[in-house]
C-alpha cells in the first residue's frame, strides 16, 4: 500500500463542482484512487477530504467514537452544508467509488427546489458480509446516502446543524429525516452503480459503457479476501487505475 498525505480540511467557496469524499484509514487505497478518477474526468472541481479526527480538531464532530459505524465518515457526510456554509451545490461520496466520466451532465439537471439528490436504491442486499468482512445488515432506503449531491442553500438543509449531525439517532440522518420526500431529487442508477447488486450485463446492453460512479459497497480489489472470492465486476478498471496512480 502505498500512502497519500489527506492534510488539512480547507473550505474554500467558489469552486463550481465542490466534491467531499469520505476518509476511512483502513481504505486508503480506496480513496487514493477515488480521488485520482473523479480528477481524470471533471474539470474544474476541488475535493477534500472528510477525515473524522481533523473534524474533531475543529470541533465540528463529536459523536462517540464507539458507536457502531461501518466507515469513519458514516456520519460526517451530513456536515458537507455546514462545512459550506450552506452555499451552492456539493457532492458527497463514500471512498469505495470509481469515476469514469464526468459528473457535469448530472450538475446540469438539478433543481434548486430540490434540496438534495441521490439514487433511490430499492433493493435486498445479496451479500451477508460488506467491505472487510462486517455485518451486511438491510434497511429502508439502504446506500441512498452513499452519493449525495447536497444543494446546501436549500432552506431544509438549515436544520443539519452540527448538534443534530452529532445527536440524531442514525436512520434520521441516512434516510433524510429532516426531510421531505418531494425535497428529495433522483439520479439515474448509474451514478451510484452497485457492483455485486446490479448487474453488469444488463446495463451495458443498455448503455454500451461502464456505470459513471461505480460503488465497490460489498468490498473492492483493495481488500485481497474480496478478490481471493469471487470476480469483481469492473475490478480491471480499478486496478487499471490504481496501476496508473503507483
Amino acid at each position: 500500500m502505498f500512502m497519500i498525505n489527506v492534510g488539512v480540511l480547507l473550505i474554500i467557496i467558489g469552486y463550481k463542482m465542490k466534491i467531499f469524499v469520505g476518509y476511512d484509514s483502513r481504505e486508503n487505497d480506496a480513496y487514493s484512487v477515488c480521488i485520482n478518477s473523479l480528477f481524470k474526468y471533471n474539470d474544474n472541481i476541488q475535493i477534500y477530504p472528510l477525515v473524522q479526527h481533523e473534524l474533531r480538531k475543529r470541533l465540528y464532530y463529536n459523536r462517540p467514537e464507539n458507536e457502531k459505524a461501518s466507515t469513519e465518515f458514516a456520519f460526517t457526510r451530513f456536515l458537507v452544508p455546514i462545512l459550506c456554509n450552506y452555499t451552492g451545490w456539493a457532492v458527497f461520496m463514500d471512498c469505495d467509488i470509481l469515476c469514469t466520466r464526468s459528473l457535469k451532465q448530472y450538475f446540469d439537471n438539478l433543481s434548486n427546489n430540490k434540496a438534495i439528490y441521490c439514487v433511490k436504491h430499492d433493493y435486498t442486499p445479496r451479500s451477508v458480509v460488506k467491505m472487510d468482512g462486517q455485518k451486511q445488515v438491510s434497511y429502508p432506503r439502504k446506500n441512498w446516502s452513499s452519493v449525495i449531491f447536497f444543494n446546501c442553500g436549500h432552506k431544509a438543509n438549515r436544520s443539519l446543524t452540527t448538534n443534530m449531525v452529532n445527536n440524531a439517532h442514525p436512520s434520521v440522518l441516512h434516510r433524510f429525516g429532516w426531510l421531505d420526500d418531494s425535497e428529495i431529487g433522483e439520479l439515474p442508477v448509474d451514478c451510484n452503480w452497485l457492483e455485486y447488486e446490479y448487474n453488469k450485463h444488463i446495463f451495458e446492453q443498455q448503455y454500451n459503457r461502464p456505470p459513471s460512479l461505480i460503488h465497490y459497497t460489498c468490498g473492492g480489489p483493495w481488500f485481497k479476501e474480496v478478490k481471493d472470492s469471487r470476480i469483481i465486476d469492473y475490478g480491471d478498471l480499478w486496478e487499471k487505475e490504481y496501476d496508473e496512480l503507483v
